[in-house]
């Protein structure tokens, strides 16, 4: 099946211009008379109640172990939403709470991290933007969403839409990578998934476009730290996935923990007010980050929670996530003339148009459906789509001498590795609901699917992080006796993600000496990275006879790897963030720019390179190998030149050279090679991924248009100026063929 990625998609919002959204559905005037109807009749203290976020106990007992005064600010209905609370019983009986004992009644919205699945754990964002498959990633979200909904939970604080090319950065885990178009589809993509085509349906939840904005240019990769980036950047590069994520109808945005330009986005009016919600004509409401109003005093803008609740209001933060400071003051602030009620009504009135739009107010306890939770939850389906996205979602790095895939009746196999048998880090992190005992284990994917006669061996080797090299000598010895060795290695699966960076991004402990002493073996090694980042391998690389990324894979890890390992399926994924050769490279990306010295050679001597380091990555953004082998033609253009009103056809020949049939995920990207401002060396502008099999040969179309080469020129407008081009059309992002021309 050939699965094609329309050029022009996201022609309008990446041109940064002030569309106005339609995100609202047709009953929206029936639901604004309503919401005007409650606000007329709320008291002060109920419309700031709504404005206020607290978490809940999630646990088997129930709702009611929650702090005293959060059972009674819900009978008096001066709580708008609980997180991590969870399961059809315990939802039920806290929204009972407020239904039974409140004035006004207005239902909660519950709220949960769901970031790769809720029971049935899915792979890591990051891993699954690996696929570069849009069908693939939307199914995922929709699984997700549909397992969350059933356990009466309206809402997710996903995706994160955060642009990252600092691989020391925890949370780069949670994203789709470093290029904003790739990013910016895969967006729109999960956010279709969470919210389905009707919010009032009982399986879709909310998403949360997060975080607003710029928090993955946080310097040094240092989590909650400080991003100091230029307008320019910002508009081109960091906010292009949350304005398609506005277009696609995305119902709530939390704010970023980071400042920008000196002012921390929880109280950035130009940001939130601005931007968001006049510019984009944001209609749904927007969340703090966890306590993220309070901590505006460490920052330095405000000396206490009473200011800092002051700058969130006035700057259009509607939704307080558990720091108080609405709770505590916001009234006062009222009363003293700083927030004015008229603030105060916009925040609420967004929060109740998403409680409308979910049904809530026809019904509280929709989502509140114990029989549904025990059908859809794990359901085999669900499991069943987890085990496609994941095996899709593993990129083939490197296949010396075609020694993947491997026979399934192969005599003696070896599975070596701390990640070899290790459940609880299949997962990785934020994992919502999921139980490492439902993870398969890559040893128990490989038992389950070798022959009856092949005998399969296992030692741990050594730990993830430790100095103990005790158990070498065991992995080496049963490594001998194999005719070929899985080694499963990498991060543990904590390691990633919300405060995990790392400042030193190797492989950790003694993992990387195990598998020297396994090389020396002489035995054919098939190293299986696991990671939520991407880590410095260059010894690994240069010398790992064959490499699979499998990141975090989740629930069906050692099924989707088995599928890969023995061939049941042709890896296809392409990486979706390049791999640094040495952390001192950092960041690293593929749209860089040149400088007035860019280094053409290994002998220039005087240009922007290292002494001891090469500048390019060991791996770059788009890579990914696959079983067989696809040959590209000469790019063909439909004319050497375009004016202002045209459109460019730019197509290639690409042909499955190998013995297997394979997907390929064909790149096409864009140069401007003079322009007002400096332009990147690269940028993708689409991709097509396509099934070729064996001896065919598949002509591959792309149009491009004006709006496809705009940027913001010398004085910010968003523009494409006339001038020389390449277009380049590849396997990735280093290895293209290229064609020039013309703009008039």
């Amino acid at each position: 099946m050939k699965k094609i990625i329309p050029l022009l998609i996201l022609a309008a919002v990446m041109s940064g211009a002030c569309n106005k959204s339609t995100n609202l559905s047709e009953d929206d005037s029936a639901i604004e008379k309503k919401i005007d109807k409650l606000l007329s009749e709320m008291t002060l203290e109920e419309k700031i109640g709504q404005m206020n976020q607290y978490s809940g106990n999630s646990a088997i007992t129930g709702p009611l172990k929650a702090r005293p005064e959060q059972i009674e600010d819900l009978k008096k209905g001066w709580i708008g939403s609980m997180l991590n609370v969870v399961g059809a019983t315990n939802t039920r009986e806290m929204q009972k709470l407020v239904m039974e004992n409140s004035r006004m009644k207005i239902p909660l919205i519950f709220g949960f991290d769901v970031i790769h699945g809720y029971k049935t754990i899915f792979p890591i964002p990051l891993g699954e933007s690996a696929s570069w498959d849009l069908e693939a990633i939307e199914a995922s979200a929709r699984v997700a969403g549909s397992e969350t909904a059933a356990s009466g939970v309206h809402w997710t604080f996903a995706p994160m839409v955060d642009i990252a090319r600092d691989a020391r950065w925890g949370r780069i885990m949670e994203g789709a990578g470093e290029d904003t178009y790739l990013g910016s589809l895969i967006a729109v993509a999960r956010v279709k998934g969470f919210q389905g085509k009707d919010l009032k349906d009982n399986n879709t939840i909310v998403a949360c476009a997060k975080h607003f904005a710029a928090y993955g240019a946080a310097e040094a990769g240092r989590d909650y730290n400080t991003v100091d980036i230029s307008d320019r950047v910002l508009k081109e590069t960091y906010l292009k996935p949350f304005k398609v994520a506005v277009d696609a109808g995305v119902g709530t945005f939390m704010n970023s923990f980071n400042e920008l330009d000196g002012v921390p986005a929880t109280g950035n009016g130009y940001l939130v007010n601005s931007i968001l919600k006049k510019d984009w004509d944001f209609k749904g409401f927007v969340v703090s980050d966890w306590g993220s109003i309070g901590e505006m005093v460490n920052h330095g803008v405000a000396k206490d929670k009473y200011e800092a609740g002051n700058l969130a209001a006035n700057a259009g933060n509607d939704m307080d996530m558990e720091s108080n400071s609405y709770r505590d003051h916001l009234l006062q602030l009222v009363k003293d003339g700083k927030v004015s009620e008229k603030t105060i009504d916009e925040a609420v009135r967004r929060i109740l148009r998403i409680k409308f739009k979910l049904g809530l107010f026809d019904d509280p306890y929709k989502y509140c459906n114990e029989e549904l939770e025990k059908k859809e939850v794990m359901s085999e389906a669900n499991l069943n789509m987890a085990r496609d996205v994941s095996r899709k979602s593993i990129v083939l790095l490197k296949n010396n001498n075609q020694i993947l895939p491997i026979s399934s009746d192969v005599k003696t196999i070896a599975v070596i590795g701390p990640l070899a048998d290790s459940k609880k880090d299949m997962l990785c992190n934020w994992t919502a609901m999921g139980d490492p005992n439902d993870a398969v284990t890559v040893l128990e994917g490989i038992k389950a699917q070798v022959s009856a006669t092949t005998k399969v061996l296992y030692a741990k080797g050594c730990n993830i992080a430790d100095d103990s090299v005790t158990n070498f000598a065991q992995a080496v010895n049963i490594a001998k006796q194999a005719d070929i060795v899985i080694l499963a290695i990498g991060e543990a699966g904590n390691m990633s993600g919300e405060a995990h960076s790392r400042g030193n991004i190797n492989i950790p402990g003694r993992q990387e000496e195990l598998a020297k002493e396994l090389f020396k073996t002489g035995k054919p090694v098939v190293v299986l990275l696991m990671n939520g980042r991407p880590l410095t391998i260059p010894w690994l690389a240069a010398n790992a006879p064959a490499l699979l990324e499998c990141w975090f894979l989740g629930t069906q890890s050692g099924n989707a790897i088995a599928d890969v390992v023995f061939g049941k399926y042709n890896p296809s994924g392409k990486l979706p963030v390049s791999f640094p050769y040495s952390v001192g490279q950092i960041p690293v990306y593929y749209n860089h720019k040149n400088t007035g010295r860019p280094k053409l050679s290994d002998t220039d001597f005087y240009v922007s390179r290292f002494e001891d380091i090469p500048n390019e990555p060991v791996f770059p953004f788009g890579y990914g190998l696959s079983y067989t082998t696809f040959s590209y033609s000469d790019i063909t253009l439909s004319d050497t030149a375009m004016g202002m009103q045209d459109t460019l056809a730019i197509s290639v020949q690409v042909k499955n050279t190998g013995k297997f049939d394979g997907e390929e995920v064909v790149q096409l990207y864009i140069q401007d090679l003079v322009g007002s401002v400096t332009r990147p060396v690269k940028e993708l502008k689409g991709f097509k991924k396509l099934m070729i099999k064996v001896g065919e040969t598949q002509e591959v179309k792309f149009k491009i248009s004006t709006s496809d080469l705009a940027f913001y020129t010398k004085d910010m407008s968003f523009k494409a100026e006339p001038g020389d081009f390449k277009a380049y059309v590849g396997t990735s992002s280093s290895d293209c063929k290229e064609k020039r021309f013309t703009l008039k």
